[in-house]
């Protein structure tokens, strides 16, 4: 907690009216989107696996505190991500057996991180859980498909959806067509039957390309125009502004595209310095994410 001081003092408490249970989660987020940072390529990620697991739950009939809590498993199911190495985590070729047996631990490393926590029961399914399979090949434990709860159910078809619609130092993010027709013969072997269809139903509603290649609502992604990988524009962000890849430093400004209201990128050949690079989480969507959050939070008062 005390190296995310730094971090949190960003969230000004004060003003946003956080009381503490809510304070708690904001650390556990600014952790998830530290974590997501150490990986130039996967930037938005949480936050749209949280979207689409927001939209599956909804779809699927489930309350809206259910569904909270759903959205909240899916920004934090990465915690344990933290415990991999660099070298593993932001490797530009495919993994080997034994670098993918390192990654295939992070569910643990995430379960114990958040075990005793006041509030692990908003999320330590979803981290423990979002890599088992209904045919009981998925890990840590090999669980069969009646045996998933849930959210981990969803998570799971959620976050392996972000994984194939997004950008890899190895490949181009698919089409959302070809990730569904993956999903599709995938399912009740990979991909829970009942949730799966479910994100098909949204897909043929055109309710998920909004959410692809996006960080948040409206936010497009950016590719570094000098080396590849993905530049987050944050929800606060105004013309002018800078921003920085966060693999060769290059430094970009936005400019405003008026008619999209959003922003493009352009390059001022300059670098940034190591206080440009330190990670500052989006304290505008992370406290929009806890305010939507806020009834499955006062549950477990």
């Amino acid at each position: 907690m005390q190296l995310l001081k730094p971090l949190l003092s960003h969230f000004k408490p004060q003003s946003l009216q956080l009381d503490n249970h809510e304070k708690v989660l904001a650390s556990l987020m600014v952790m998830a989107w530290v974590v997501e940072a150490r990986d130039p390529y996967t930037g938005g990620h949480l936050w749209r696996v949280a979207r689409f697991a927001q939209l599956l739950a909804h779809q699927a009939g489930i309350s809206a505190i259910e569904t909270a809590k759903i959205s909240i498993g899916g920004f934090l199911h990465d915690l344990g991500k933290v415990g991999i190495p660099d070298a593993i985590l932001s490797k530009k070729d495919k993994l080997t057996d034994e670098e993918y047996a390192v990654i295939k631990t992070h569910p643990d490393i995430g379960r114990r991180m958040i075990a005793g926590h006041p509030l692990a029961s908003l999320a330590i399914d979803a981290i423990y859980m979002h890599h088992e399979t209904p045919d009981g090949r998925g890990y840590p434990s090999g669980l069969q498909r009646t045996q998933i709860p849930v959210v981990a159910k969803i998570i799971g078809v959620c976050d392996a959806f972000d994984a194939m619609t997004s950008t890899r130092p190895y490949r181009q993010g698919m089409p959302i067509e070809k990730a569904l027709s993956i999903i599709k013969a995938n399912i009740g072997t990979q991909f829970d039957p009942e949730f799966s269809e479910y994100l098909l139903q949204l897909a043929d509603s055109d309710q998920l390309s909004h959410i692809v290649g996006h960080s948040d609502e409206g936010i497009p992604l950016h590719d570094c125009l000098m080396c590849g990988p993905t530049i987050v524009v944050q929800s606060h962000a105004k013309k002018g502004d800078l921003t920085y890849c966060r693999a060769c430093q290059g430094e970009y400004k936005l400019e405003e595209v008026t008619e999209k209201s959003t922003f493009k990128i352009s390059p001022t050949g300059a670098k940034g310095s190591a206080q440009d690079l330190v990670s500052k989480p989006d304290e505008t969507l992370i406290s929009k994410l806890i305010n939507e959050s806020a009834k499955a939070i006062q549950q477990i008062k």
